[in-house]
């Protein structure tokens, strides 16, 4: 190779990405069941059911933590132990 030509490199096609939809930490939710972990919302549930077997495996991974079950249409919290 010469000094003046150059290694053509491909262009790789750029995909055009959406916009996640970034729910916060710090806003209450409005309906359904919510995982509480020392005090912060963390994840959202359709059921009770669903949001007190994720805490239960929660603890059992991380027994110290304090997790609670919100839930949406009464605004109360469970503690789960």
């Amino acid at each position: 190779m010469t000094k003046h030509q150059t290694i053509k490199k491909p262009i790789l096609p750029v995909e055009v990405q959406l916009p996640k939809a970034i729910k916060r930490a710090d806003v209450v939710p409005a309906s359904g069941f919510a995982l509480v972990v020392d005090g912060i919302f963390k994840k959202e549930f359709e059921s009770s059911a669903i949001a007190q077997k994720a805490a239960i495996e929660l603890l059992k991974n991380y027994p110290v933590l304090r997790v609670e079950i919100y839930e949406a249409s009464t605004k109360a919290r469970t503690l789960v132990s």
